[in-house]
C-alpha cells in the first residue's frame, strides 16, 4: 500500500513538472510567468530555512535566464526592522497584508530575454528597457504551503519607500547623455514612469515589477539585401561600361592631340609659303622669291651741256 502511494505521488509530480514545462515553453503572459515561478519556488520550499536569510532557487532549464531568490520573514520583525533582498531594500515600517505570522518574499530577475514579455503585455511604445525586469512578490507561508494553497500577499511601504538599486544589472551606465526613467509595471496593465532618486536607484511604494527605460531612437530603415548573383552581374556590367567609357575618353584625347598637331603643321606651312612662294618649274615644285624691281640710282652728278 505504501509503495502504491509513493508511485502515485511520483506520477503526479512528473505530470505536474511536464505540465509546467509545457507552460514555460509557450508562456506569453507576465502574470502566468509569475505563477509558474511561484509553483516551482513553493515545490522547492524548505520550511526549515532560516528566517531572514536569502536563498537561491534553482529553476529548470526551460526557465534559464531567470534568477530567483527567496527569504522567509516574520511579519512583525519585517515591520520593525525592514530587510534587504538583493536589489530591494525594505525599510522599517513596511507591512504585509494579510499576514498571520510568516511571509515568503520572492525576488525575481527576469534577465533581458524573459523581460521582453513585458513589451507584449504593456504599452512601452517609444521606450526600451535598459535593465532586466525585477520582481518583488510575497506569498503566505503555512504548514501546508507545499500543497499548493499559497496565495499572494501585499507589501506596502507607507512610512519609508522601497529602494531598488539597478546599479549592478543595468546597461544604462554604458550610455552617455541619457538618463533612464523608473518604470513600474502595474497589475492593471499600465506602466508608470518616474524620475530616478539617484543614478540607477528608484523608489516604490508597494510590491510589483520594476525596470529602467529610456526613450527609444527612431528605427533606421534597413537596406534591402541584394543577392550575390545580382551583385556579380551588376559589378561586371559596371566594369565593362567603365572600360568602354575610358576607351572613348582615350580615343577622344588621341583625336584631339592629332587634330592639334595637324593644325599646328598647317599654320607652319602657311607661314612658310607666305614668306617664300612655291612655283612649279617643269615637274618640280621649288620655292621662288617674289620679284622686286630695284629703282635706278645715278652714282655721279650729271650736268647737261647748255644748248
Amino acid at each position: 500500500m505504501g509503495s502504491l502511494s509513493s508511485l502515485t505521488w511520483i506520477i503526479l509530480s512528473l505530470a505536474s513538472l511536464l505540465s509546467m514545462k509545457a507552460e514555460a515553453e509557450g508562456i506569453r503572459s507576465a502574470h502566468l510567468l509569475d505563477l509558474l515561478i511561484r509553483d516551482y519556488t513553493v515545490k522547492s520550499f524548505d520550511r526549515h530555512l532560516r528566517t531572514g536569510i536569502v536563498h537561491n532557487v534553482h529553476l529548470p532549464a526551460n526557465l534559464s535566464g531567470i534568477k530567483v531568490d527567496i527569504a522567509r520573514f516574520r511579519c512583525g520583525s519585517l515591520h520593525r526592522y525592514g530587510a534587504q533582498v538583493k536589489e530591494f531594500h525594505l525599510g522599517s515600517g513596511v507591512t504585509v497584508q494579510p499576514c498571520a505570522e510568516r511571509v515568503m518574499v520572492i525576488r525575481q530577475n527576469l534577465g533581458y530575454n524573459w523581460s521582453s514579455i513585458y513589451y507584449a503585455n504593456y504599452d512601452l511604445s517609444g521606450y526600451q528597457l535598459v535593465s532586466p525586469v525585477l520582481g518583488l512578490l510575497a506569498y503566505n507561508v503555512g504548514s501546508d504551503v507545499s500543497s499548493g494553497s499559497s496565495f499572494e500577499l501585499e507589501i506596502l511601504a507607507r512610512e519609508k519607500p522601497i529602494k531598488i538599486d539597478f546599479s549592478n544589472i543595468t546597461k544604462a551606465s554604458d550610455m552617455t547623455g541619457t538618463r533612464p526613467l523608473c518604470a513600474s509595471f502595474e497589475g492593471d496593465g499600465k506602466v508608470k514612469l518616474r524620475n530616478q532618486v539617484s543614478p540607477n536607484v528608484c523608489f516604490a511604494a508597494r510590491h510589483g515589477h520594476f525596470g529602467l527605460v529610456i526613450e527609444s531612437l527612431p528605427p533606421v530603415p534597413l537596406r534591402k539585401k541584394i543577392s550575390k548573383w545580382k551583385l556579380v552581374v551588376g559589378s561586371s556590367v559596371g566594369a565593362v561600361l567603365g572600360a568602354f567609357l575610358l576607351g572613348l575618353l582615350l580615343v577622344a584625347m588621341f583625336v584631339k592631340v592629332k587634330k592639334k598637331a595637324r593644325m599646328e603643321e598647317l599654320v607652319r606651312r602657311a607661314y612658310e609659303e607666305e614668306a617664300l612662294q612655291v612655283s612649279m618649274v617643269g615637274h618640280i615644285r621649288a620655292p621662288t622669291a617674289s620679284v622686286t624691281r630695284t629703282p635706278p640710282r645715278i652714282e655721279h652728278d650729271y650736268t647737261p651741256y647748255p644748248s
